[in-house]
């Protein structure tokens, strides 16, 4: 018998408690991916991490990402919470100020940065891919029977929309807070209309109206073919946000081109999660993406194999 060490995380906020957990691994033996895909689905938090050596020693770190159900090819609390932990932890070396580092991941290379003052590591941060925009949905009734709301609470002047920054996403905008409250998200209309397609499978509401007067937008994240029945905060899923917000004039026009937008998430859930989104585009084209925030250690454990 063997046994696997972790520790835990809560991502995107400076609360333990809060955000979204994470069980990171740290490996210098190969593992077999059924057993990590087992391991997560024991654990069965939204994602988890196993880190190995990198493959390329020009970058930090191999990193793989599983939620209980599929090994993901990139995710944006598990990158940032593992970013925050090899610093926190001293598994890479920092310096005070500005670390930035490199990590492995099934999408190819993920620019990560880790910031250090006064001996504490405050914020981590994650480049994503930039995002593509896919098909708009049509079909607002199907949509409202999904989230067990009525046809009116969708905002039917905004596309319901796939965007992708290496996981698809499909938006959907709602008129208001209380709607977003209300949601009931039906499994059987999402086995139906959306499981087959993979530019659908993953849902993202959202809202511009605000529990919190700094957040810019107020989101809820459905991920069933994920195994994540309603994930507290959803890196990967944050990138685009920011992108559609830009994309459909929902945020003031800058002239520099740069964004700086706070997306709340996970309230309904008691996780109180809060995901910096940093965006610089020039003209119609998309130049840099980055997500990030605080995360706070919880505890430690042990997994025998």
């Amino acid at each position: 018998m063997s046994e696997l060490s972790y520790v835990l995380v809560d991502v995107f906020t400076d609360q333990r408690f809060g955000g979204n957990q994470l069980a990171v691994f740290q490996s210098s033996i190969p593992l077999a991916t059924n057993v990590m895909q087992k391991i997560a689905r024991e654990l069965n938090l939204s994602e988890t991490v196993f880190i190995f050596p990198p493959s390329d020693q020009t970058k930090t770190k191999k990193v793989r990402i599983f939620t209980p159900q599929i090994e993901l090819p990139v995710a944006g609390h598990p990158t940032v919470g593992t970013a925050f932990l090899l610093g926190l932890e001293n598994w890479v070396e920092t310096v005070q100020g500005v670390n930035e580092w490199i990590l492995e991941e099934g999408v190819g290379d993920i620019h990560v940065t880790v910031y250090k003052e006064h001996d504490k590591i405050t914020k981590a941060e994650m480049s994503q891919p930039i995002p593509k925009f896919g098909e708009v949905y049509h079909d607002t009734k199907v949509i409202a029977d999904l989230l067990s709301l009525s046809v009116d609470e969708i905002d039917t002047n905004l596309p319901i929309q796939t965007i992708s920054s290496g996981v698809p996403f499909l938006y959907i905008p709602v008129r208001s807070l209380d709607a977003m409250k209300r949601i009931n998200f039906r499994n059987d209309v999402w086995q139906q209309s959306f499981s087959a397609n993979k530019d659908t499978q993953h849902i993202f509401v959202f809202t511009l109206e605000t529990v919190n007067p700094s957040s810019t937008v107020h989101g809820r994240m459905f991920a069933p073919a994920m195994g994540i029945t309603e994930d507290p905060a959803t890196g990967n899923a944050s990138g685009p946000l920011g992108a559609y917000l830009i994309e459909h004039a929902l945020i003031p026009f800058n002239e520099n081109g740069t964004y700086t937008i706070r997306s709340e998430q996970g309230l309904e859930m008691g996780r109180p999660s809060f995901v910096d989104i940093s965006i610089s585009k020039e003209g119609n084209d998309y130049k840099q993406v980055k997500i990030g925030g605080a995360c706070v250690k919880v505890g430690e454990g042990k997994i025998y194999i």
